[in-house]
Order: structure tokens, then sequence, then C-alpha cells
């Protein structure tokens, strides 16, 4: 599915633009009068659960910006196995590319579930750069945070095991939830993608955890941490 085929599912979300906009971090600085020129360049975009926004080969030319819902990126190797890059929670984005030129996607965006989608042209989103450069600091800022992610996530995956690997997700999960019971943001299937694990190997190592007094699990998806520095150890 290309580009355009997403964009058909608009009608009826008028006020998204504006709504999107004021909870975006890399917008949520500006003056009501500034969000609303911002809101005027937004177009909103509607998925259902299992639609992609783009897949490989699409051209980039646009930024996307989630409003609500979950987006995965992931790519696809050449035996078709899938590695997810990231998980999208609103006022996350991608496409951010197309800030300096028009490309080719190299991957593919699902969403989740039902998902609002902000997407601002790469024409337009370079006349609201000249106009508010601090736009460009809070983008760059973002680039660095997921540059630094991307290299933990490669050494990671060079030089620890799967258990130490998963031990370590469920503590920066309780870290960046600020809370000790939290549900996961991922299947498991997607979860050991990111990992660079099996799901059979998630759904046991987290039955040795629970078995060794560290997490409690109500469901495939809800965690409760009952010893953090083991996880960090492990």
């Amino acid at each position: 599915m290309k580009n355009h085929e997403a964009c058909r599912h608009t009608e009826g979300n008028e006020g998204a633009p504006k709504r999107c906009v004021s909870i975006v971090p890399i917008f949520n600085h500006l003056q009501d009068d500034e969000m609303e020129e911002v809101a005027k360049a937004t177009h909103a975009v509607s998925l259902k659960k299992g639609e992609l926004l783009h897949r490989a080969g699409d051209t980039s030319d646009s930024l996307y910006i989630v409003h609500q819902g979950k987006v995965k990126v992931y790519r696809l190797s050449e035996n078709g196995r899938e590695q997810l890059i990231r998980i999208l929670q609103p006022g996350d984005f991608t496409g951010e590319l197309a800030l300096f030129k028009e490309s080719i996607h190299d991957g593919y965006a699902e969403a989740l579930e039902k998902t609002e989608i902000c997407s601002i042209r790469r024409g337009d989103l370079h006349e609201l750069l000249q106009r508010y450069p601090n736009i460009s600091w809070k983008i760059l800022r973002e680039f660095s945070d997921r540059l630094d992610q991307a290299e933990s996530q490669v050494t990671r995956l060079a030089t620890e095991d799967a258990e130490t690997r998963i031990g370590l997700y469920l503590a920066q999960q309780a870290e960046e939830h600020r809370s000790m019971e939290y549900r996961l943001p991922m299947s498991r299937k997607d979860l050991a993608s990111f990992l660079g694990t099996t799901p059979e190997t998630i759904s046991r190592k987290l039955a040795k955890f629970e078995d060794a007094g560290w997490i409690e699990q109500s469901d495939q998806r809800r965690i409760r941490i009952l010893d953090l520095d083991a996880l960090r150890l492990v």
C-alpha cells in the first residue's frame, strides 16, 4: 500500500491536526497562533489495526506524527524475517528523512491498533522550519536520542545473551513508566524481534524470572517488578 492509500482515511476528523500538534514535543513549545499555523499544514490520516502507513520502497516525502494509537516500524531481512526498529507512541514521529531530501522508505510502518496520524508534507515542513527554527533543534535532539538508542541496541545484541537483554529491557520499562507495574508496549512476537531472540525464549525467560521471584505476570503483557536489582544484574 502506497502512502496515498493510507491518506484516504481522513474524513470526519477536522480537529485532529490541532489536537495532534498540541501534544507533540517538537511543536508544543509554540504559541497558540503558531500552533494554529502548523495545524493548517497538517493532514489527518486514520489507520485500522494492521494497516500500513508506508512500506519499503515507498517515497518518503512527509513527516508522520502519531496522535493516537501505536505504530511499529520494522524492516524485513532477505529471508523475510522481521526486525523491529521501534514502537511509536502518541507524540512520536517517523519519516524524518523527508526533512532533508526526498528519499525511499527502507522499512515498514504498521498500525498496532486503531491509529490517528498527523502528516506534514516536506515542502510545508520546510516553510515551518524557516519560520520557527526551534523546531529544528527539537528534531535534532530526537535524532540524537534515537542514535544513542540504536547504538545501545546494537551493542547489546553483539555482547549480551538473551536472558540479560530481556532482564535489562524489563528494568528499563519500569524506569520509563516510573512504575514497578506496567503493560508491555508490544506483543511477545514483536518483543522477540526487537531483542533479537524468539517468542519461545521470551516466554521461557519470563517464566524463569517469575519462578525466581523477580516479576509477576498477570497476563501476556502485564508485568509487575518485584526485584529490580536482580533484573539489572541478570
